[in-house]
């Protein structure tokens, strides 16, 4: 896990401090175990107790101890040490080996950080609700999320397409998407994320209405020409995306060249400002 490409940042629960990460390259956040197994096994010495509970897990053959990985975190005496830290899926397994009466309330918050939707495995369509509703909650107008939720099946068709076209794997996927952005935007979708200031929010979401337009032609336009040429394999299908993308370019241009402006705007719908919390509870005193 390479440490350069991940944000430290801390989280507060119940005024205890839990050091967290954000891994910018997998797009998800990283806990310290330490921390969590402090709060909810109320031990005097936390150390001791996750080195016996891992050493109890990894005899067992959890492999959420085996997938644990360690990074250089601030202690409390201002020192950097190696420290134990696992995903938000991870914790939750971790969680469940200590029995306490404050792993609910631990869970709920694990859940809020990372937009756990446990019930949607079993029942999709709450999903495709919570979709709506939360549309409707950041201000969205009925005509936009209709449209959104068209777009995201849209680009079901296009993966189905990939997929008939011999693309396979999650990472083929990505170099695909990122080949139609790269060729349109001059960014891939994760340098165009951080390029309008997101993590975890989505980047179609966050576009205004012209990003969005040429997004979907950029995408219209491959799935067309892949469906029609059908392209065998990734690097093939690269080809394709690009072509799609070229296109989108093209359009990109000439409205640029029209408005004397760029298109590709570091605006976001909700204007997200991430602040560390320890700095916040500064500037409040």
């Amino acid at each position: 896990m390479n440490q350069d490409k991940m944000h430290l940042i801390n989280k507060i629960f119940n005024n205890e401090t839990i050091r967290t990460v954000w891994d910018k390259e997998r797009e998800k956040y990283y806990i310290s175990v330490v921390d969590i197994v402090g709060i909810i096994s109320e031990s005097v010495n936390p150390q001791t107790y996750w080195r016996v509970l891992k050493k109890r897990l990894k005899d067992e053959g959890n492999e959420t101890v085996t997938n644990c990985n360690a990074l250089k975190l601030k202690a409390q005496d201002g020192k950097y040490r190696l420290t134990d830290v696992v995903d938000i899926e991870g914790m939750f397994r971790i969680i469940e080996s200590i029995p306490s009466k404050n792993a609910q309330p631990i869970k709920q918050w694990l859940a809020k950080l990372g937009n756990e939707r446990i019930d949607e495995v079993f029942d999709p369509s709450i999903a495709a609700q919570r979709s709506i509703d939360l549309y409707r909650a950041k201000g969205y107008d009925e005509k936009w999320i209709t449209k959104r939720i068209q777009s995201i099946q849209d680009r079901k068709e296009l993966t189905d397409i990939w997929q008939e076209n011999g693309i396979t794997e999650s990472k083929e996927f990505a170099i695909l998407t990122n080949e139609i952005y790269k060729t349109w935007s001059g960014m891939t979708a994760k340098e165009y994320k951080e390029y309008k200031g997101l993590r975890k929010e989505s980047l179609r979401d966050n576009m205004d209405n012209l990003e969005v337009s040429l997004t979907d032609i950029s995408e219209e336009v491959t799935k067309r020409l892949a469906k029609k040429t059908k392209p065998q394999g990734l690097k093939e299908n690269i080809k394709v995306a690009h072509a799609g993308g070229q296109v989108a370019k093209n359009t990109r241009d000439e409205i640029e060249n029209l408005l004397g402006e760029l298109v590709a705007t570091k605006e976001n719908k909700l204007n997200y400002q991430y602040i560390d919390e320890n700095e916040k509870i500064d500037n409040k005193k």
